[in-house]
């Protein structure tokens, strides 16, 4: 098969109008991506309770993850050498369809298999959404767009558990799922207006190398989910996926190399911006979610805060990161220069993580020093998407975007595993000494699986694990900081290239004078 790909030549502009309502669609299409994260959360006890098959209630949670990581990467390739336009209509089809499945399946199995269809679908949403706002947006004007970008996921962060909440109280847990259809919907309204790539050099599909790296990045999930899930990381499970994933990288390197129009190709990682942008991508992340995951935990178990009310303690640090993202995008705007941004990101999240490691119980502290991490988080991301975005050739755009997409989720999948071994460590050498009567049967997996479940136990064996769990988070967030640390003197390599002021135009590959060669 020999597909056209889109060429590097400058497209139909479209009004300024028309460009907003196509961007307004885009929106709608990550809204649901992300939505679909954090709205289920809530639901699962519930849809345990209707369906069955408790003991497989989290591959519910895992599928996704892993079909929408596994195809984000061929979702990108088949974009530069079919064009957006269409690929991004089957992505949200196939994720519309996958959630009306889900909403009526019979039971757990349908509901697994349902929600690995909606994965691949939204493996495409958020890959081909945002670099299609590299099709439309000027190089100079998109960091003043990503703001609206990371609006979104803020809403999706704060709307996912409560409409989830809302649903199973008052209605079903399948509105869950079926509120994507009437999103989605309008979503592929408003994108009828979206521009068609211009056709440009045959390319053939590379399925063995797509293959390969789906199974690998499949793999490498699985090791992290398993080991959060119990798995001892020396079992032979663990053992087992872990080779696997290396005899498929192995693999994919050497089709890579041979493949005519390989899905991830190697002169990418000859690429400064592209490695520095990887690499910080997935250093981001990984820190975040020491954040996001860990100090939930940190509110419910050490300051006696509801599952609801330490969900809504972490706004703060979200709007804090969408007022960040905002403010350096209109500075890139107006100045044509982004490379100081991740850079002063990367030290304000070091220092946020360090502060969060020393706080003990107080509520107040902890929520300054998340909004601390999350400007600092703000001012990193996106503008690193607009940096691969203005670095590599048109041609290859949605190539670049799925890989940085691809190294997002891998860092925080490793990063769960990671903090999560870390935490379990602090626990097994605290819960001893301040649990009376030891450990009293309460383990590390128990505690960060069910807060709910310590509310029941005595008093002082709550104060004693209130004590343990503060410890551990301390050391928690003491391993993420270096990582914070490392991503800022990795992006001090990041090569900045003058943003350019219209799209269709391939920016010129000549540094900013005043960055170092």
């Amino acid at each position: 098969m020999t597909p056209p790909t889109a060429a590097p030549v400058t497209q139909s502009p479209l009004g300024r109008r028309d460009t907003l309502v196509v961007f307004a669609g885009l929106l709608l299409a990550m809204f649901i991506a992300a939505l679909d994260q954090t709205i289920t959360a809530t639901a699962l006890p519930t849809i345990s309770g209707d369906l069955g098959g408790l003991s497989q209630l989290t591959w519910v949670v895992t599928v996704y993850v892993l079909a929408a990581a596994a195809t984000t990467p061929i979702w990108g390739k088949l974009s530069d050498q079919f064009g957006r336009r269409g690929l991004l209509r089957a992505a949200i089809a196939t994720f519309l369809v996958g959630s009306a499945l889900c909403g009526v399946a019979q039971n757990l199995a349908e509901l697994i298999a349902f929600r690995a269809a909606q994965g691949i679908g939204a493996g495409g949403l958020m890959t081909l959404a945002m670099a299609t706002v590299g099709d439309l947006i000027p190089p100079r004007e998109r960091g003043r767009y990503q703001g609206y970008i990371q609006s979104v996921f803020v809403l999706a962060s704060v709307a996912g558990p409560l409409l989830g909440g809302i649903f199973v109280d008052h209605v079903s847990w399948r509105w869950v799922f079926y509120i994507n259809v009437p999103i989605g919907a309008a979503a592929l309204v408003l994108l009828r207006r979206q521009p068609t790539a211009s056709a440009g050099r045959a390319a053939r599909v590379d399925y063995l190398g797509a293959t390969m790296l789906a199974g690998a990045v499949s793999a490498v999930l699985l090791v992290t989910v398993w080991v959060g899930d119990g798995y001892a990381w020396g079992s032979a499970e663990i053992l087992g996926l872990a080779t696997a994933a290396l005899v498929l990288v192995a693999g994919f390197i050497w089709q890579e190399r041979r493949a005519a129009d390989p899905v991830l190709p190697p002169r990418l990682f000859r690429d400064r911006v592209f490695v520095v942008v990887s690499v910080g991508a997935f250093l981001a992340t990984l820190s975040l979610f020491a954040a996001i995951v860990f100090m939930p935990l940190f509110f419910q178990l050490v300051t006696g805060a509801t599952a609801t009310t330490s969900g809504l303690l972490l706004i703060p640090m979200l709007l804090a990161s969408t007022a960040s993202t905002i403010m350096s995008g209109r500075i890139m705007t107006r100045t044509g220069r982004y490379k100081i941004f991740p850079v002063v990101g990367f030290a304000i999240m070091c220092v946020g993580l360090g502060l969060l490691s020393t706080v003990d119980s107080g509520r107040g502290p902890a929520v300054a020093y998340l909004v601390i991490f999350g400007l600092g988080f703000g001012l990193t991301t996106q503008v690193l998407v607009v940096a691969i975005q203005n670095a590599v050739d048109r041609r290859e755009i949605g190539t670049a975007t799925a890989s940085v997409n691809l190294f997002r989720a891998l860092g925080g999948s490793l990063g769960v595993a990671i903090y999560g071994a870390v935490f379990a460590a602090g626990l097994r050498h605290r819960l001893p000494r301040d649990v009376p009567g030891g450990a009293a049967g309460v383990d590390a997996h128990g505690i960060q699986a069910s807060p709910d479940r310590i509310r029941a136990l005595p008093a002082a064996v709550q104060h004693g694990i209130s004590l343990s769990v503060a410890d551990a988070l301390h050391a928690v967030f003491l391993t993420a900081a270096p990582v914070a640390a490392l991503g800022f003197f990795v992006v001090l390599f990041l090569r900045e290239y003058p943003l350019g002021g219209a799209p269709g135009r391939v920016p010129e590959r000549r540094p900013a004078q005043h960055v170092a060669k």
